[in-house]
């Protein structure tokens, strides 16, 4: 019998099990949970049903799931072709801020939509699923760390009026340490973007038979047309739109899966029993996660993706003041909560859906980023449409961050990297294509790499960990530069050169499961191979507990503790290698670059010393003319 056909016979003896029951209480991991009672159910109707659903995935894509799936894409282009033809971007300022002018809904939409990806929808679930809700606590201190960004980051960079967030650097340091962060931040996006684009993709294939490899490129032309054509404006409206269907998608779901499993009722007792609930308190930083690496580690973490982001404060420079910044981002931080609150809350539902049988250990998925897919489409067989809303919900959500990074990377290769060899005389309108060049080749790059995506392991881990070798560093010399009146290159590079080392040599250890983490209980008392030994067992088994975990495999000598770290302490020890290097550095040697007071956060620049100030500096052109109009 096929893997399909014995989870389905499980499935539906279980549930023939629990209709004999009239109050029934079953133990998992020794909690109790009620069991509510129905009072008729065919068992083979159930298996028949349960059976043809899980072989329909590949199959069960309707004309009205593609319909609603090329209707976002169509929109999506609708709108770059508005912004690209008839509301032309002539010059850099209008193809990067909107020339100033863009509106607080629409840029609040746009934060939200581009800093959760695809990821928000399938890798949190997945997460949620193997290791609990303690993801959820970093997420329910982001109100603190927006107001940490709205009150020392952003107000220097909306100061100086910068298209690229490391001209920040050069002006408070020098040009070396611009061109090093810049750097930093093109191999971070460039490592992220592959994974962004993998999501979707990997869903897609999942539910229409198409290959990943396919879809991928297709898809990506359609985002880097619209972004090529439209600059920032029909980015932020793209995502406006398309983080309307990533709500609508994600609330529609939510609906099905709570009554599909029986009301929030059965889903807290279920997940309270399988200890998805739980949240530990254990201060070994070598445990992946706890209440502090929820907390304090993704802090950090948070302050770097969603306040010094070049994306994030592009679009906050779009606005027309200040006030209206602080606006978007309390609308966003708001936007941000109930989209992951929601992907959490799907984990669980999907959770109490399969705790009988884990899918994967049931060999029905290779991969636990496949819940939702599977989840999605076994629910689909009775609502039409709903698959084609989910697909088009986590598109939105990977076009929205694909489109958005690739017009702020554009940004910074160009500010960064090209416009010193530019001609002054250059016109505008060949700066804006310069841009648009730009963003098809870093498109076409981005595309290229994700076939090298599905073959590196569980995307949150994965992306977590890449981002850690470069976040640690770039904040750390932001908040050097803004916090204290002091700072020295050579911490920079010291947390880059230490964090790559920690991070790749961790990375490999994890590919070849010399290092793994254990996720919680996952039952496989519903996975028996035939229906006769289950019928016999199923009352005792289920009464059994979820002891089936993943296991660390013993090695007769495991890594340094170093590379075993969780991967949300990575930021932070990044952060503090700079600030002790750079501290360091600089009480021995001593800069002679005056230090300009628009560079420091205005909590610190006000215990400024007169004397540690200095007179306005026009190193180029721009700055003095930003300083002569701000003057």
């Amino acid at each position: 019998m096929s893997t399909i056909g014995n989870y389905c016979i499980s499935k539906s003896v279980a549930l023939l099990v629990i209709f004999q029951s009239s109050t029934g209480k079953y133990r998992l991991d020794g909690k109790e949970i009620n069991v509510i009672s129905a009072k008729e159910s065919s068992t083979t109707r159930a298996a028949v049903n349960c059976s043809n659903s899980l072989k329909m995935v590949v199959h069960q894509f309707t004309w009205l799931d593609y319909f609603l799936f090329i209707s976002m894409l169509l929109l999506s282009t609708l709108i770059g072709i508005y912004y690209g033809f008839f509301k032309k971007q002539k010059t850099a300022a209008d193809y990067l801020l909107g020339n100033k002018e863009m509106k607080i809904l629409p840029i609040s939409m746009s934060l939200v939509s581009s800093a959760l990806s695809g990821l928000a929808m399938i890798g949190v679930p997945a997460d949620i699923y193997r290791y609990g809700i303690t993801y959820l606590l970093s997420y329910m201190l982001l109100p603190l760390v927006i107001f940490v960004g709205a009150v020392v980051y952003i107000p220097v960079f909306y100061e100086l009026q910068v298209t690229s967030v490391y001209e920040y650097l050069s002006i408070r340091f020098n040009n070396k340490i611009r061109i090093f962060a810049s750097v930093l931040f093109t191999i971070q996006f460039l490592l992220f973007l592959p994974i962004v684009i993998y999501v979707p993709a990997l869903a897609l294939a999942q539910v229409t038979g198409f290959s990943a490899h396919l879809i991928t490129p297709i898809v990506c032309s359609i985002c880097i047309f619209y972004t090529t054509l439209g600059g920032l404006k029909a980015v932020v409206w793209t995502d406006a739109l398309q983080f309307l269907v990533m709500l609508g998608s994600l609330i529609i779901i939510l609906i099905i899966g709570i009554v599909s499993v029986g009301g929030f009722r059965v889903i807290f007792e279920t997940s309270y029993a399988g200890r998805r609930l739980d949240i530990s308190f254990d201060p070994n930083p070598l445990t992946r996660d706890t209440f502090w690496t929820g907390t304090i580690g993704n802090f950090f973490m948070f302050i770097n993706y969603f306040v010094i982001n070049q994306s994030s404060v592009q679009k906050c420079l779009a606005l027309p003041s200040f006030r209206a910044v602080k606006i978007a981002l309390g609308l966003s931080t708001v936007g941000i909560i109930i989209i992951v609150s929601s992907s959490m809350f799907t984990g669980l539902i999907i959770f109490t859906k399969y705790f009988r049988c884990d899918l994967l250990k049931a060999g029905i998925i290779t991969n636990h980023d496949q819940l939702v897919p599977i989840f999605v489409m076994e629910e689909a067989t009775f609502i039409p449409g709903i698959a084609g809303l989910f697909i088009s919900g986590i598109f939105s959500a990977a076009l929205s961050t694909l489109s958005a990074a690739l017009n702020c990377l554009a940004a910074t290769v160009y500010e960064d990297f090209i416009s010193p060899f530019v001609p002054k005389r250059t016109s505008q309108e060949r700066v804006s294509l310069y841009l648009k060049l730009l963003v098809v080749a870093i498109g076409v790059f981005s595309t290229s790499c994700v076939y090298i995506v599905e073959r590196l392991g569980s995307l949150l881990s994965l992306t977590i960990s890449f981002a850690g070798v470069t976040s640690g560093p770039l904040l750390g010399l932001f908040s050097v530069g803004m916090l204290v009146p002091m700072g020295a290159l050579s911490g920079g590079i010291t947390s880059l050169v230490i964090m790559f080392w920690i991070v790749m040599r961790s990375q490999w250890y994890r590919l070849n499961n010399i290092i793994t983490h254990q996720i919680l209980p996952v039952n496989t008392d519903g996975c028996n191979n035939t229906l006769t030994s289950h019928i016999n067992k199923t009352i005792t088994r289920i009464s059994t507990t979820l002891n089936n975990s993943t296991v660390i495999t013993p090695t007769s000598e495991l890594p340094h503790a170093i590379y075993r770290i969780s991967i949300f302490w990575y930021t932070l020890m990044g952060l503090l290698i700079v600030f002790i290097v750079s501290i360091a550095v600089s009480a021995f040697t001593k800069s002679n670059k005056p230090l300009k007071k628009e560079c420091i956060t205005p909590i610190v620049r006000r215990y400024l010393n007169n004397e540690e100030e200095d007179p306005p500096g026009y190193d180029t052109i721009d700055n003095a003319l930003k300083l002569v109009n701000k003057n």
